[in-house]
Formats: C-alpha cells, structure tokens, sequence
C-alpha cells in the first residue's frame, strides 16, 4: 500500500461529532482543546519560574491583562478584553491578586479602577524574561514567518466570534 492509498486520519477528540459535512470542525475543536490545556499549564509552569506558584490560568490573564500598556482597568474592560461573559469569576481574580499586592484600586465614583502595583509590574516583567528564553527562543525553530502567525491569530479570532454567535443561537433554542 502506497502512501496515497492509505486513508487520512481524522484526529478528534470525539468520533461522534466528527461524522458527516464538516468534520474538520471536530479536527480543530481539537486541536484548540489540547492548546488550551499546554498553553495553560505554560503559563502557570512560566509563572512559577517568574517566581509566583499561587495563580492559576485566569489569575495570570488577569494580571497581564490589567498590566497592558500602563492603563487602569475596570472589571468590565477586562472582561471584554479576555472575552469572559463569568464576571464573577475576574472579580475573585482581582481580589486575590489585590491581596497578594500585585494590583492596587482605585475608586472613582461608583466604578473601581486596577492597576498592577511595582510588585505585579516586576512579576510581569519576570514572567516576560522567563517567556523569552523559554519559548519565543524556540519559535525560531518552526518554520513560520511572522505574518503566518499573524494570520493563524486573526482566523483565531474570527473563529472565536463564530463560537460566540453560535452560543448565542444555542441559548435561544
């Protein structure tokens, strides 16, 4: 049997979606899945190379995401920003990290504003250094330009709006 002769394997997590039109969906919800899980278990094993074996997954959005660009942020800003509808659940990360003294609020009429202390602007900076020596330094090694990893984030997030739009169709039904 030659090489062309052999069946393409259809790597999904579950057989039963991938069935019938479309079954690439499936290929792909896979493939987000297992990246979702290694690029969370990145960022924690980074974070604790930074220094920091307390925050999980969320909780390191959170700070990078309040430390971006200087700016102060409201719960709703960073909410949109990570594309998270469960508010509750950044607002336990803010706190925790407000009391582990990495961010610091500000009240403002009747909205609160965070930013990241000198503290949790020092473990960003730690995280960063540790991000690039261990791995933008073997980004290198795979063969993609730039722009091919510009367009695989912007498909990315044109495909993050399909999912949107159709949890949207699903809460209807």
């Amino acid at each position: 049997m030659n090489e062309q002769d052999i069946p393409k394997r259809r790597i999904v997590s579950s057989r039963h979606l991938a069935d019938g039109d479309n079954w690439q969906a499936s290929e792909i919800e896979y493939g987000m899945i297992i990246a979702y899980n290694a690029f969370s278990r990145w960022m924690t094993r980074c974070m604790s190379a930074a220094g920091n074996t307390d925050l999980t997954p969320l909780e390191i959005l959170v700070l990078h995401n309040t430390n971006h660009r200087g700016r102060d942020k409201r719960l709703a800003d960073i909410c949109f920003l990570l594309n998270i509808e469960d508010t509750h659940t950044v607002n336990y990360a803010l706190r925790k990290l407000m009391k582990m003294e990495l961010l610091v609020s500000e009240k403002r009429g009747k909205e609160v504003f965070y930013r990241t202390s000198p503290t949790g602007e020092a473990l960003c900076d730690a995280y960063r250094e540790v991000r690039e020596r261990c791995f933008l330094d073997g980004l290198s090694r795979l063969d993609m330009t730039g722009d091919e990893m510009r367009e695989i984030a912007a498909n990315l997030r044109s495909l993050s709006g399909q999912y949107d739009q159709a949890s949207r169709a699903a809460a209807s039904l």
